[in-house]
């Protein structure tokens, strides 16, 4: 996968995870603060508020009641017990009872318990799940002792609805020992008669005060049980404290504290993994920063320090897991860098060889220039002096060295126009095979180059390349003249062309003095040879740099053999033209070179 899409891709799936993760926190939140608010809620209407929750959690499917088992846990610790009815008036699930609870209810039974909230000895919370097409009634009951001691005080001490005089004293010291107390109330919620410790701390109930009580006893500090006398009209509270009071809080407010709460979590986990991601991808931003800092000042060895190897790689030298996203960049960081320091490299070897280029070719220039400039002094002070062999041979002497000036510029001319490559339709067919022939046969019978030997062996056929023929008989005088002029008299010259495959290849071989290794490696420098005197008529210094231009410029290759006191072997490989190429090309194009 390219780099640009695995981006595209990380940050996508990152976004959706963090979206995801973002949810799933959000209803974990948002289930615990529930969850808080039930227990809150259950705190203050206990034991209403356990019933509430039994009903709203419990699934009945085919007749069974699935009950969990929290539940039954909570009415053992609590001593209560659960009944489940069906509208027969069946127990159709029980949890938690003993033997003295019924296990089916008729109508009167089920209106008494409706009406009075007790059965026989427990007092019994009901609540209808209406959820079902047919309800179901739910039954919680447990042992009240306060209601029986209150039902019991009623009966021992009460006197016209209130606690007799001589009733006072007992239950004053039964009140003391139990750290509760009585109010007597009348219909109007004003106190008649308080009897214990706190008892004096109201003087009246309103109107719901009493079945707010009775309603959320978990936010007051008290708890009531309540005994209403029929014929009297009055009313008996008995209080006893309570250990844990809950906050008396609207639902709504909690609801805002808990949307308050669940922004504030949801604020910090998202700073949090913003922190997290800015580190994360800064780092690596970081570490392209300084790579641009140092290659900016020129230090191209060293892409990485070796406190951001370790930072970047494993001991194996395998990517560490935050830096893989960019394993392409880093990579071409480590190319770019080898690059630049090769080319950097380049340059400063260019601008040596460029330096003794130009002092060669200025040493090179200046002497046929002092030989003309001298000449042309002596000619223009007394031109009378001089008899006419004398003049001819300063004219002969002005001449040559006007020719080597002539050569030089039109060698700078050839190396520019090589820089810029042959141009298409310059490129024809040629035989490789005939051209290397004719040019083997012109040194052969040039009685100039008489001091050497030239044998040639070609291959079968015609071995035909795309090329420029007269470039090419350009490459096979350098490459045969500088084996010539560089080795001692008498030296034989081997000239071989053989196919390859895909090649043709060109062998300009001897077993002259050979090169040592200095020599090889800047054989092909523009303007590496001697700057002596003896040698600077002998060429431009241009030739063999020629040469492998000319090769490039047929996208050819150079490989260069040699050894000292051994000889050297220079081979040329031009790439092959297609059969098919070949035949369809004009014949005379393909032997222009005869006519050239």
């Amino acid at each position: 996968m390219k780099l640009r899409r695995r981006l595209a891709f990380h940050f996508t799936y990152q976004m959706i995870a963090l979206s995801v993760l973002m949810l799933c926190v959000l209803l974990v939140l948002l289930f615990f603060l529930l969850k808080h608010i039930n227990n809150e809620e259950m705190k203050r209407n206990f034991p209403a508020g356990v019933l509430e929750g039994i009903v709203a959690e419990t699934i009945t499917e085919d007749g069974v009641v699935r009950l969990a088992e929290y539940w039954n846990v909570l009415l053992k610790e609590s001593d209560m017990w659960l009944q489940v009815v069906d509208t027969g008036g069946q127990v159709i699930h029980a949890s938690n009872t003993n033997s003295d609870i019924p296990e089916q209810y008729s109508v009167s039974q089920l209106l008494e318990i409706q009406e009075s909230g007790r059965l026989g000895g427990y007092t019994v919370n009901w609540e209808m799940d209406l959820a079902y097409e047919e309800p179901l009634l739910y039954l919680l009951g447990r042992v009240d002792e306060k209601a029986d001691w209150l039902q019991s005080w009623f009966v021992r001490f009460q006197e016209n609805g209130v606690v007799g005089p001589e009733g006072s004293v007992r239950l004053g010291e039964e009140l003391a020992r139990l750290g509760g107390f009585l109010h007597v109330i009348n219909g109007e919620g004003e106190i008649v008669q308080a009897i214990g410790d706190r008892s004096a701390e109201k003087d009246s109930y309103h109107p719901l005060e009493i079945i707010a009580m009775q309603e959320q006893p978990g936010t007051y500090s008290t708890s009531i049980t309540v005994y209403r006398d029929q014929r009297t009209g009055h009313t008996w509270l008995y209080h006893t404290p309570r250990e844990n009071v809950a906050n008396k809080v609207s639902v709504m407010q909690e609801v805002i504290w808990a949307t308050v709460w669940l922004m504030i979590c949801m604020l910090i986990i998202s700073l949090a993994i913003s922190f997290w991601n800015g580190y994360r991808y800064s780092r690596p931003l970081l570490l392209f920063t300084g790579w641009f800092e140092r290659m900016g000042r020129g230090e191209y060895e060293e892409v990485l320090t070796p406190k951001d190897r370790k930072r970047v790689f494993r001991r194996n030298g395998k990517l560490r897991m935050r830096y893989k996203l960019y394993k392409e960049v880093i990579h071409a960081f480590y190319l770019m860098a080898n690059r630049l320091a090769e080319a950097k490299e380049e340059r400063e070897r260019l601008d040596r060889n460029r330096e003794e280029w130009m002092s060669g070719i200025s040493h090179d220039l200046r002497t046929p220039l002092a030989s003309i400039q001298g000449y042309g002094y002596m000619l223009e002070n007394a031109p009378e002096e001089w008899s006419k062999e004398e003049l001819r041979e300063m004219g002969t002497v002005i001449r040559e060295k006007g020719d080597y000036m002539l050569d030089l510029i039109n060698d700078f001319s050839l190396v520019f126009r090589l820089k810029s490559r042959i141009a298409p339709q310059e490129m024809s067919p040629v035989d490789v095979n005939e051209l290397v022939r004719r040019c083997v046969l012109k040194y052969v019978n040039d009685a100039t180059w008489s001091k050497a030997s030239y044998t040639f062996s070609g291959g079968e056929g015609e071995l035909p390349v795309n090329g420029n023929a007269n470039w090419l008989q350009r490459l096979m005088d350098n490459l045969i003249t500088n084996a010539v002029k560089h080795n001692p008299d008498g030296i034989e010259v081997e000239v071989r062309v053989e196919k390859r495959p895909g090649w043709v290849a060109i062998t300009v071989a001897d077993q002259g003095v050979g090169m040592d290794e200095e020599t090889m490696a800047n054989l092909f420098e523009r303007y590496y040879r001697g700057t002596n005197t003896e040698e600077s008529m002998e060429g431009s210094g241009l030739g063999m740099s020629i040469a492998k231009a000319i090769v490039e410029a047929h996208q050819g290759q150079v490989e260069v053999w040699s050894e000292p006191g051994r000889g050297t072997a220079i081979t040329v490989l031009l790439p092959e033209m297609g059969d098919r190429a070949w035949d369809g090309a004009d014949e005379a194009a393909a032997t222009g070179l005869r006519r050239s």
